[in-house]
């Protein structure tokens, strides 16, 4: 864990889809100092939808990526400050709240929280047995353990890009598998990996097992559709694949949720912690359209700027 930014923001929101985009807007235009941890324009289920035709004051079809780069934009120039971290733990209950990412430690008067729910519950063969042994989410945090050793990276996101170029500077190889032929980023970015000479790209392939006895010693892919499989000796597996399940694991059971996983809030998106509020596809609420998504992070941010200002009662009335 690095040091603290030795700055303590007004509201922090984790997630940068069109939730926690939208709530930026809100709350920077209320001249609140606001901060937004993201992993990356590609990593939620905005950016990676092809084609939009139905969102208010649009013409015609956009890509999901355009439109979520458009509303960053908007945030950013009313003063939102968007940082490439993942959040990795949370101490909600202090004062100020604290949010642990990879790259630092965030404080804030409030958080809001709208990390979706493309989570997995649907594991890769030896993952789980083989985390911390060889398996990891993050770059960052054990790309040293890989010197000069050969590794596989396991996705099809900008974070996945990213964190196989970060590895690239300490692996003497590294296997890029996205889980099918496309690779969900801009243009510039896969000529970046493309161009790297150490990462070697296996599109199409999907990764079916990590296997080893104490430690990862390789994986086990194939074609996708098609049978058979080749084995490929590796030290390291990163998985940065995506699910269908709230992502609420770095909360370490701070926040209430339902029997589904999701968490519950109240009228104005609160959570059962004053000054914490969940927005988005990780409250499970209703259909999943970036439209009623961006309401969400409407309310929550108006929601949050009221608590911060002291003009109104926090109601907790999450459990009703």
């Amino acid at each position: 864990m690095t040091e603290s930014l030795n700055q303590i923001y007004d509201l922090i929101i984790i997630g940068g889809g069109p939730a926690g985009t939208t709530a930026a807007i809100y709350a920077a235009r209320a001249n609140l100092k606001v901060g937004v941890l993201d992993k990356g324009l590609t990593t939620g289920a905005l950016g990676t939808t092809s084609k939009i035709a139905n969102y208010p004051g649009l013409a015609g079809e956009v890509d999901g990526a355009e439109l979520l780069n458009t509303m960053r934009k908007q945030a950013a120039a009313f003063g939102a400050e968007f940082i490439n971290d993942k959040a990795i733990g949370t101490d909600l209950g202090g004062e100020p709240k604290a949010v642990f990412g990879n790259l630092g430690v965030y404080e804030a008067r409030a958080v809001i929280i709208a990390t979706g729910s493309m989570g997995r519950s649907n594991l890769i063969k030896g993952e789980a047995e083989l985390l911390g042994r060889g398996v990891s989410y993050c770059a960052i945090c054990d790309a040293a353990f890989f010197k000069d050793k050969d590794i596989a990276v396991i996705g099809k996101s900008d974070e996945a890009v990213d964190e196989a170029l970060y590895l690239s500077r300490f692996a003497r190889t590294v296997h890029f598998f996205p889980p099918g032929r496309e690779i969900n980023v801009s243009q510039e970015e896969l000529q970046n990996l493309l161009e790297t000479p150490n990462v070697v790209t296996h599109q199409g392939s999907v990764v079916r097992e990590i296997y080893g006895d104490a430690r990862v010693e390789g994986i086990r892919y194939g074609e996708r559709g098609a049978e058979g499989e080749e084995s490929l000796p590796v030290d390291g597996a990163f998985v940065y694949l995506q699910g269908g399940k709230p992502i609420t694991d770095f909360l370490q059971g701070q926040l209430e949720l339902s029997a589904e996983g999701c968490l519950q809030v109240d009228r104005e998106n609160q959570t059962n912690i004053p000054g914490v509020y969940a927005i988005g596809d990780v409250i499970c609420t209703h259909v999943k359209q970036a439209v009623i998504a961006a309401g969400d992070g409407a309310i929550a941010a108006i929601a949050a700027e009221k608590w911060l200002r002291g003009t109104s009662k926090p109601k907790v009335d999450w459990g009703k």
